[in-house]
């Protein structure tokens, strides 16, 4: 009877132990469940706070500068160093008056802008509180190279869609429709044109790359520096013949220009000295009534020349003053 009593008081006290460690084992998950929940309440509020504060952020930027009329454009200052109507830079920017100054994307102006093959660069800056600056760089055309050469093509039967002009770092530019110019197209200064050049080579806004264009090139401003653009009309250049450049004149010349020379100082100072060569043999010849039929300056010494009389040939147009870099002017 006692040990019967024993073992029920024993079971008593393990069915307690038992009960104590349930309870304690439901408090720390109890606690555990609140830490969690205090937690994520946490981590909720601040989203919370911080969606709130980016919403209440981008309400006052719309309210009080993207959409305040304090800030919309009243004026488009254009400012170019070329020959570009002032309105027509301004449709290419794509911007009207009356955007918001400081919603306007810069990047995306400038991209539009540079576009076009005759524009170098454009700096676009805002000037607070109503106007929008663009400073506008053309590339100055050089010379002209057909796209669709034809047999017995000359600058007078090239159509405006049928050539690229060229400027004087190589760039090929679409040619601009004189409607678009603030200043009119001379018709007596036509471009030289480049004959010779691949017209796959020839896309617009991008150089030519070719050695002989650039020697084409170098030759042109040399004849724009020398007094014989006076004299006589630089009408083509055919750089097919390797080693050297196939002039032919207005007055029905033809002269042969070395260009061995690579580095570019060095071929500018052989392409002078042989412009000077063509300008002394030009005057001794019409000293005695002759002009110049053909004339290989590649040749140092000995230069082989053929002459014609000089009443056979015909006068150089006149030329207007052509500035070396392009004119600055405000519009």
């Amino acid at each position: 009877m006692c040990m019967f009593r024993r073992k029920v008081r024993n079971r008593r006290l393990g069915h307690e132990h038992v009960l104590d460690v349930k309870l304690r084992s439901d408090q720390t998950r109890a606690s555990r469940l609140r830490i969690v929940a205090a937690a994520l309440g946490l981590v909720f509020a601040t989203i919370l706070c911080f969606y709130l504060v980016w919403r209440g952020g981008e309400w006052a930027l719309n309210r009080l500068i993207y959409e305040n009329v304090a800030f919309e454009i009243q004026m488009i200052d254009v400012e170019t160093d070329g020959v570009m109507a002032a309105d027509q830079l301004r449709r290419w920017s794509g911007v009207k008056v009356g955007e918001n100054l400081l919603a306007l994307d810069l990047g995306r102006v400038k991209r539009d802008v540079e576009m076009v093959t005759l524009v170098k660069s454009v700096a676009v800056e805002r000037v607070l509180p109503h106007t929008l600056r663009l400073r506008v760089k053309e590339r100055t055309p050089l010379a002209q190279a057909p796209i669709y050469p034809g047999p017995g093509q000359t600058n007078a039967g090239i159509r405006m869609n049928n050539f690229l002009q060229i400027d004087r770092e190589g760039y090929a530019i679409s040619p601009v429709d004189p409607r678009l110019r603030s200043v009119p197209v001379e018709t007596n200064d036509v471009l030289p044109l480049i004959t010779g050049v691949k017209p796959a080579l020839l896309i617009p806004g991008r150089p030519v790359g070719l050695p002989q264009v650039e020697a084409a090139l170098a030759l042109i401003e040399a004849y724009n520096r020398s007094p014989i653009s006076r004299l006589v009309d630089l009408q083509r250049v055919d750089i097919s013949s390797p080693g050297v450049l196939q002039v032919t004149t207005g007055q029905g010349s033809e002269i042969t220009f070395s260009i061995a020379a690579t580095d570019e100082a060095a071929r500018a100072q052989d392409l002078d000295k042989q412009m000077r060569r063509w300008h002394v043999i030009f005057d001794q010849l019409q000293k005695k009534g002759k002009a110049i039929a053909t004339l290989d300056l590649s040749v140092p010494t000995n230069i082989p020349a053929r002459w014609v009389d000089a009443s056979t040939v015909p006068a150089p147009a006149p030329r207007n003053k052509k500035p070396q870099g392009n004119q600055r002017k405000n519009v």
